[in-house]
């Protein structure tokens, strides 16, 4: 059984899905669009999640990338909480070298005031961009990139957010407000990202949840979440293992057009890892593009991991990376140029799941 505080965790799975299923968003950007057009996209993603039965709906965040528009998780966050009722929001992740803890906290403390009990803070130790982005982002502080400094900085973040500081601690006499300081403040659970076995390692012996990138990182999946459940010691947070991993899916009415979709994501993920970042590009733009053998050989690989089709071959493809993985949840997350097709997207599949 679990301890308490576990339900401001655990989903509950709707209709015929054998898990929860929630959202991971990044306010993809496609050519012809705007930031604000993708960012009211995600609004709507949020509110049709919430109809829908999804547990959670979380945002990336990502620097000095054209294409996404979710450098600031914690004011997007603080938008949908707006236009929200009851689905759980959260950062997937916030990316903890790049920010004072004293910070993160503060914004989570204020965002948990503002959507009590319904804010995850979810945290990874990548930089989210590229190194000079990240020398931008910490003012040359190199001593904040290592791994190693990254239990450090989890540490005192956990006690920002607790108001623990030792009494003899430099930051004893300093208080994230809101936040315990003003009484009857909760905090939100901590969740650690990963995608590889550090994050899951420490996720385990801290007794945290832990959401892996399935969606980038496949072939480290299964190693991550047995390295997690192996580390695994109950916590106050948890008295067993709870595993989330996320996972790129996307739904169309016909079997091609789901194909033709996503392609626009491969082309716009080929362009970002050999320097070349960018808007998403159009179906059109990305169907005539001209692919190198070693270009050809990268987006197939990018494409093998997404989960695609109709309706129907998408649950079926959920369903067995569930069976595969012993995924306690999926957080599924639909990159495609045009914003309706995204929204689409996500009610096919709540249609095949029967969700509400």
């Amino acid at each position: 059984m679990a301890d308490e505080g576990t339900d401001d965790i655990r989903g509950e799975a709707r209709g015929t899905a054998p898990v929860p299923l929630s959202v991971l968003d990044l306010a993809t950007v496609g050519e012809g669009f705007t930031a604000g057009d993708a960012l009211r996209t995600s609004t709507r993603i949020a509110q049709l999640a919430e109809q829908r039965g999804f547990t959670r709906f979380w945002v990336a965040e990502h620097h000095s990338m054209p294409g996404v528009a979710s450098s600031s998780p914690a004011v997007i966050l603080a938008y949908l909480a707006a236009r929200t009722e009851r689905i759980r929001l959260g950062s997937g992740g916030v990316m903890l070298p790049n920010h004072a803890p004293l910070v993160i906290a503060e914004q989570f403390g204020t965002l948990e005031a503002l959507a009590p009990g319904r804010v995850d803070l979810g945290l990874g130790r990548a930089p989210g961009t590229d190194g000079a982005t990240a020398a931008a982002l910490r003012r040359g502080d190199s001593t904040r990139e290592g791994a190693d400094e990254f239990p450090q900085q989890l540490a005192e973040l956990t006690h920002f957010l607790d108001g623990d500081f030792p009494q003899a601690h430099t930051y004893s006499r300093i208080h994230a407000v809101p936040g315990p300081v003003q009484g009857g403040t909760a905090r939100p659970p901590v969740w650690l990202l990963g995608s590889s076995g550090f994050s899951a390692r420490l996720a385990g012996s801290l007794g945290l949840p832990f959401a892996f990138a399935h969606h980038f990182s496949a072939a480290n999946t299964l190693p991550a979440l047995e390295l997690y459940r192996e580390t695994f010691r109950p916590s106050a947070v948890l008295a067993e293992p709870y595993a989330v991993i996320g996972v790129s899916a996307l739904a169309a009415e016909e079997e091609a057009e789901a194909h033709r979709q996503v392609l626009t994501g491969a082309l716009s993920m080929l362009r970002l890892r050999t320097g070349r970042p960018g808007l998403i590009p159009t179906p059109e733009e990305a169907e005539d593009y001209a692919f190198s053998p070693m270009e050809r050989d990268f987006v197939d690989g990018w494409l093998g991991n997404i989960i695609k089709g109709t309706p129907d071959a998408v649950r079926e493809g959920l369903d067995a990376l569930v069976k595969r993985t012993g995924a306690d949840e999926l957080m599924i997350t639909a990159n495609a140029h045009t914003p309706d097709i995204r929204v689409r997207s996500y009610e096919l599949i709540a249609n095949a799941y029967a969700m509400p």
